[in-house]
């Protein structure tokens, strides 16, 4: 009795036999499609799709072609798969970016907002701390004000815009 017959049948060793003849024929057909994580996946995959349908397996014909087959589409499916999820991710991402986008665009007007609520003093003192990016001694000295004067009104400013906000 021929493997494929043996395997037709039911034989649980004619499966293993072929496993072991054609399995790393199998991997090495697969290897330059897939990554090397999931050669051993698509091979336990062909093995186990060839099980599922032995009924089928016509003894006149060579596994091998057959299987080889199977192992190029599930390796494309699983490609197939994988560039899917990319996209998928990439979109969800570019949702994500574009959500914290907003919210951020959202927290700068309520920022800015607060901001021409404030005495000119203490707006003057934040705007030249936080968007010209100067320290309270440059501050003090751009006003003519003592640094003191800055500090305080940095801080009152701040505690002011936290109540805002």
């Amino acid at each position: 009795m021929s493997l494929t017959e043996r395997i037709a049948h039911g034989e649980q060793a004619a499966l293993a036999e072929c496993y072991r003849s054609l399995g790393p024929r199998i991997r090495r057909h697969v290897a330059h499609l897939v990554p090397a994580r999931d050669l051993d996946d698509i091979v336990q995959t062909v093995f186990w799709e060839m099980w599922r349908t032995r009924d089928r397996l016509d003894p006149d014909r060579d596994l091998e072609p057959w299987l080889l087959a199977i192992a190029r589409r599930r390796a494309i499916d699983l490609l197939r798969s994988e560039a899917a999820h990319r996209r998928r991710t990439a979109r969800a991402m570019d949702d994500r970016s574009i959500a914290d986008t907003a919210s951020a665009v959202d927290d700068a007007c309520d920022v800015r907002a607060a901001l021409a609520v404030l005495p000119a003093p203490q707006r003057q003192a934040i705007a030249l701390a936080h968007y010209g990016q100067l320290t309270q001694r440059e501050i003090a000295d751009r006003l003519g004000v003592p640094l003191g004067t800055v500090k305080a009104r940095t801080v009152a400013g701040m505690r002011r815009m936290r109540e805002m906000l």
